[in-house]
């Protein structure tokens, strides 16, 4: 099985629905993503696939939640904006623009220097169930 990992950012407004603290209020994130996908199969120039088109599938996913206010963006006017379910919406729809030799199999959402939620979906063989 081969890995490939890679990082990228956007900056987004949001606040918590049901919170009672500070996250409550409005505020913002300069936010940093971890994408993580394998397969089995290299191609025949000997990759998994070309980084480049890794990100370009991540920026295009996140290309909607930069610079936004969450809150009033789907799926985030239904679902809470909180950096788990940022990290599940990432992962859903990076998926949904990969091969399908190709697995997402963990995003990871930095919200702050010390402070990440990761989500990590089904594994192989249930992808499309």
């Amino acid at each position: 099985m081969y890995q490939l990992h890679v990082e990228t950012d956007f900056a987004a407004a949001h606040n918590l629905r049901g919170y009672e603290g500070r996250c409550e209020n409005l505020h913002g994130h300069n936010y940093r993503v971890e994408v993580e996908i394998e397969g089995e199969e290299l191609d025949d120039t000997g990759l998994l696939a070309d980084f480049k088109e890794l990100k370009r599938i991540c920026e295009e996913v996140l290309a909607p939640l930069d610079h936004a206010y969450l809150n009033d963006i789907g799926p985030f006017n239904r679902v809470n904006p909180t950096t788990e379910n940022i990290a599940a919406h990432i992962c859903r729809e990076v998926q949904a623009a990969m091969p399908e030799t190709l697995e997402v199999i963990s995003v990871t959402c930095w919200e702050s220097e010390k402070c990440a939620a990761r989500y990590v979906p089904r594994r192989a063989g249930t992808r499309g169930r």
